[in-house]
């Protein structure tokens, strides 16, 4: 059964969180304000959809063509959803190569870049990024661009500021992908794919519920298989233990 209720005022939401025994799970579908309040205050189970942080980590070897096309399809294709793509973090190795493209790539777009002092050399007009700038998502047509050292450097950064969403790598080494697929502790890592395929539809689970961010039960996207139960029924003829 499928029921919607007309009142969406704060109070029915109140009414709706502090309904145990009536409601079995609620999902809060919204912003990080809704999620918090949701996730705060309700007594009824939650699964916790949400906030994308979204990095994409371009290593040494990746081809620059490749890299640019991945992070203007994030970052611009959908600027305002959970999937879409924050942040840049870039070896220092392949700066040169890869921020003079990429800038006018996303600067033709309309897109404000935020950068830390070594990558603003190479991009005309971008602002000084500050760590809430990192940490941030935008929802909106910004960016920020981080430098790092390797992979180790990056994973550190990513682990730090994401918000367990969607992360990817995009680079030719299949160690450095294998390295940062295991130890970024988000619900999906990409190898050299945008960042925008973490959605229940290109995950094949049809309709989709959300992008749960949490590790118990359900995690990334989440089809009508993640939102039911299940029981055991047990027939016996008088066995015993």
């Amino acid at each position: 059964m499928i029921q919607l209720t007309l009142d969406t005022s704060r109070e029915f939401a109140q009414d709706m969180m502090r309904a145990k025994g009536i409601i079995d799970v609620l999902i809060p579908r919204g912003g990080a304000g809704l999620i918090k309040s949701v996730v705060e205050n309700s007594t009824v189970p939650v699964i916790e959809t949400g906030t994308g942080n979204c990095h994409a980590y371009v290593e040494k070897t990746a081809d620059i063509d490749m890299a640019v096309s991945i992070i203007v399809n994030g970052k611009t294709s959908r600027p305002g959803v959970c999937n879409a793509l924050e942040s840049v973090v870039a070896d220092r190795e392949i700066l040169p190569r890869l921020l003079p493209p990429l800038a006018k790539e996303l600067t033709d777009r309309g897109v404000t870049i935020f950068a830390d002092k070594e990558a603003m050399a190479y991009i005309p007009g971008a602002q000084e990024a500050t760590e809430e700038d990192f940490a941030r998502e935008y929802l909106d047509l910004k960016i920020s661009v981080k430098t790092v050292s390797g992979a180790d450097e990056a994973i550190e950064h990513i682990n730090r500021n994401s918000t367990g969403h969607s992360e990817v790598i995009i680079t030719r080494d299949d160690a450095a992908a294998r390295r940062l697929t295991t130890l970024v502790d988000s619900a999906c890592v990409f190898v050299t794919a945008s960042t925008r395929f973490t959605v229940g539809c290109e995950f094949g689970l049809g309709a989709e519920i959300g992008i749960s961010t949490q590790k118990l039960h359900a995690r990334g996207p989440m089809g009508l298989n993640e939102i039911v139960s299940y029981k055991y029924v047990v027939s016996g003829d008088g066995q015993v233990r």
